[in-house]
């Protein structure tokens, strides 16, 4: 009857021919769809259209979810099964009586359902499939179908199985390769995919599961169902089991690796598992397999992309990069391998972990519990011969005397150091026990940088009241100052995507002397601001009058002068 009666309202509109009517009615008949999403997929109509000409005839209201606030007591009232089930969202709660957001409001069994099963009549107002799915993700969180499919599923009081007893492994361990397990951990790692994440983090406290993920360098809390708790164990165990790791094992830290395919495109997952005070503790890195690195798309100015690429084609030296963790350290020293990567050239690096594979150099892992440290490889590299090396970080007096001692052999090192700015490494070299004329000697440059979030160009405006700015020495700051709105491209923050802003300290003559008296760092930092020396935070200024990042990213990222 449904069939018949959208068939007819589609044609009095105009919507449809007679001719797609019958051929969406015999495809209906192989496929088991609705009728008007057969029309939709045949590309007979728009979905939009479809609800639009319902609408009209049927005397509905048509909404935008996204503009819309959905009642927390709707959630409470109305599951997230029968949601999942029937494709419908649930807004709000007046009396006996739920306002549901459908797509097909000429489906008759949910407005049943709901009264048989949950006391409450329907008032049916129209919203697109995509925003429907889209709200439920966003209202009952993530995986909270799945989470309450293996709830439905199981028998009455059989929750997450109790710990540290070998049955309690055994079904531990039989529940992670569960195909609702798996799709719970698959439905976590494709929505972190989607949102564009670059770490997930499961974090167990007393009374919930919190899942956050990292985007642009931010953490976002993710919705999920109060439920997820119970699966804890669950998950991690997945997890291990994905990444080949020691599932019995809960006292020590562990790390790994996973490999998983989004689409057309390869993902790695690096993989560390804590223990804490009430489970342990789980982020997931994402990293792109296939990925390209380069200079030109690190977003650094023209003048200083031009400084950088004289400062690689030297033949020997060492070029530090520095900044804290997440700041883009190792995707620049990536780049510029990537330029210098040519068939006359043997590069080698040594990392900890390896982060992106590139084709055409001898990547080196450090294995701590083989035995092989940094010093181990480094010691090795010599001796094939290499051109150009990385080392993936200097972290001791040991490593830094090694890696500047091999750019006096004739070798191009490059190299990364945990410091807040390009100055402050030459102290933090001095501090290491590295000799003053060695630095001078054999540094090419210490290249500082930070990553900054980028306005989001569909709701870019200009800022009607801009935040008030100090200016520093040499620092101009813009009189048209933009900034985002907020909108669902970037999730309402404003922000979409990251460049990194720098600041290059090329050793020049001036700097040997500096570095020769052991001058402090703040010393060596306000004698070459004095000369016209260009900051971060100045780089920062330069970004935020191009109108690609605010003021407030830069302050946030930058050290105060």
């Amino acid at each position: 009857m449904a069939t018949r009666r959208l068939g007819e309202i589609l044609l009095e509109k105009k919507l449809i021919s007679g001719q797609a009517l019958e051929h969406a009615l015999l495809e209906q008949k192989k496929s088991g769809e609705l009728l008007g999403r057969v029309l939709i997929r045949l590309g007979y109509i728009s979905e939009r259209q479809l609800l639009e000409g319902l609408a009209e005839h049927l005397q509905i209201p048509v909404i935008n979810m996204k503009q819309i606030a959905v009642d927390q007591e709707a959630l409470k009232r109305v599951p997230v099964r029968f949601a999942w089930h029937y494709r419908c969202m649930p807004l709000r709660v007046t009396g006996k009586v739920v306002t549901l957001a459908m797509s097909d409001p000429l489906q008759v069994r949910p407005i049943d359902d709901l009264k048989v099963h949950y006391g409450l009549d329907a008032d049916i107002v129209l919203s697109t499939d995509a925003e429907i799915q889209d709200a439920i993700h966003r209202y009952y969180g993530v995986g909270a179908d799945t989470v309450g499919q293996i709830l439905e599923a199981a028998p009455a009081g059989n929750g997450t199985p109790p710990a540290d007893t070998e049955e309690a492994a055994t079904d531990i361990e039989r529940m992670a390769e569960d195909a609702s397990v798996i799709r719970l951990v698959n439905q976590l790692l494709l929505e972190a995919y989607k949102a564009r994440a670059s770490d997930v983090h499961i974090e167990p406290f007393r009374d919930e599961l919190q899942i956050r993920y990292r985007v642009d360098g931010v953490l976002y809390d993710v919705p999920v169902p109060d439920d997820i708790r119970r699966f804890h164990q669950a998950i991690i165990s997945r997890i291990k089991i994905m990444s080949g790791l020691d599932i019995v094992e809960k006292r020590l830290p562990q790390d790994g690796r996973i490999k998983v395919t989004v689409g057309s495109e390869e993902v790695e997952l690096r993989v560390s598992i804590m223990p804490s005070l009430y489970g342990e503790n789980v982020v997931l890195r994402l990293l792109p397999i296939k990925m390209l690195f380069e200079l030109e798309k690190l977003g650094i100015l023209p003048e200083d992309l031009k400084t950088l690429e004289q400062l690689i084609a030297k033949p020997h030296g060492v070029i530090f990069v520095t900044g804290p963790t997440g700041s883009g350290k190792t995707t620049t020293l990536y780049a510029s391998l990537s330029r210098l990567n040519t068939p006359e050239r043997k590069i080698i690096t040594i990392e900890n972990p390896i982060e992106y594979e590139l084709k055409g150099l001898t990547q080196i892992p450090v294995a701590p519990k083989l035995g092989f440290s940094f010093m181990e490889g480094l010691r090795s590299m010599l001796r094939h011969d290499p051109d150009v090396m990385m080392v993936g970080e200097v972290r001791d007096q040991e490593s830094a005397d090694i890696t500047i001692r091999m750019a006096l052999t004739g070798h191009l090192v490059f190299s990364t150091l945990h410091t807040n700015d390009a100055p402050g490494s030459i102290t933090r070299l001095i501090d290491m026990g590295i000799e003053p004329y060695l630095i001078a000697s054999t540094v090419l440059a210490f290249i500082g940088q930070r990553l900054v979030r980028t306005i989001c160009p569909d709701c870019k405006i200009v800022d009607p009241q801009p935040l008030v700015i100090n200016a520093g020495p040499n620092e101009k700051i813009p009189p048209t100052i933009y900034k985002g709105k907020g909108c669902e491209a970037c999730r309402m923050s404003g922000y979409r995507g990251r460049i990194g802003i720098y600041e290059i300290l090329v050793v020049d003559a001036v700097v040997r002397q500096l570095i020769m008296q052991q001058a402090p760092a703040e010393t060596i930092k306000q004698q070459l601001v004095a000369k016209g020396w260009k900051t971060m935070r100045q780089d920062g200024w330069q970004r935020v009058a191009m109108g690609q990042t605010t003021p407030e990213e830069v302050l946030r990222v930058t050290m105060d002068d």
